[in-house]
């Protein structure tokens, strides 16, 4: 039965991940529609944890009736009215563009119209790189991490879009302390085919940034196996390759073997995935409500870290 597969693991919010969010200045978060049981808990326990302060937009009195059944005075914080999710969500990102919020999350709304606000030029929040989201997914144990990107938003990235995701991949993991990244690029095979495109494009892409990126290594093209298993790359002799058995980060070639690795991470082996999106003005948290609290808490982590570069 496919069930056999899943982990019973419950994941925990990586300590060291959270210990480093803490270390930094609490960031302003602004949460577009707020006022929902999900984003009101998660800021609470981020708020309480000394990781944020919050910024809320979407209906006042929802707001504070959600704070309410938490017993949580939030009085302090300021809160836009808005309605509506379009309304809501341009209300966050406006104020992370004008330098009122140093983190945008994503409440209570749909991500199609939350991602609309966050690109939106009126917002201010593009740079002119490119937006690449970035999943961080720790053991539930937390001994153990695997980074990937992108699994969330970009469908089809290009080679200057993965380009863009490596460069920040890489950014990422140095702020998480790790001073030299292990970086693969996912393919079906480890030689560079024409009749398998990613392939060819791996090796494009591996070249690339041996060149161009500083601070990591990189190989590829590298199917899964040769990714994650030291046995698998014993067995087909690539001993010598920098990355293969112990890459720290995925490089994607689309985003459905990208969703597909993040939630294999999650439901079979059990791990936190934190997830944050890069490229803008200010780091954007596209959580989920299938998000569980630990995953939550990690994506906020991430957001303060990444809101103190």
């Amino acid at each position: 039965m496919p069930q056999s597969f899943l982990s019973d693991a419950v994941a925990e919010a990586p300590t060291h991940i959270i210990a480093l969010a803490q270390k930094a200045p609490s960031p302003r978060v602004a949460i577009a529609a707020a006022g929902a049981p999900l984003p009101m808990l998660a800021a609470m326990e981020a708020t309480q944890a000394n990781m944020m302060v919050p910024l809320f937009t979407g209906d006042r009195a929802r707001i504070k009736g959600e704070a309410a059944k938490l017993n949580w005075d939030i009085s302090g914080f300021e809160i836009i009215e808005a309605d509506g999710e379009d309304a809501s969500g341009l209300a966050a990102a406006t104020a992370c563009g004008e330098g009122r919020a140093d983190v945008l999350m994503k409440g209570q709304l749909h991500t199609d119209a939350f991602m609309k606000a966050a690109v939106s030029r009126d917002a201010g929040l593009r740079t002119g790189n490119r937006f690449v989201h970035i999943f961080h997914i720790t053991t539930p144990d937390g001994t153990g991490s695997v980074t990937i990107s992108d699994a969330a938003v970009n469908v089809a990235p290009n080679l200057d879009t993965r380009k863009d995701a490596t460069q920040q991949v890489v950014s990422l993991l140095h702020r998480l302390g790790n001073a030299r990244p292990k970086v693969a690029f996912l393919s079906a095979t480890e030689s560079a085919i024409p009749s398998v495109p990613s392939s060819m494009e791996g090796k494009e892409l591996c070249d690339w940034a041996i060149e161009n990126v500083q601070g990591a290594d990189f190989s590829g093209p590298l199917a899964f196996d040769l990714i994650m298993s030291p046995k698998a790359v014993a067995t087909k002799k690539l001993t010598n390759d920098p990355v293969a058995g112990q890459a720290d980060a995925i490089i994607v070639p689309d985003i459905v073997s990208g969703n597909g690795l993040f939630k294999s991470f999650v439901y079979l082996a059990g791990g936190c995935a934190g997830g944050i999106v890069m490229g803008a003005k200010v780091p954007i948290l596209l959580t989920s409500r299938a998000d569980p609290p630990a995953a939550r808490m990690s994506s906020i982590a991430l957001g303060a870290i990444m809101a103190n570069v």
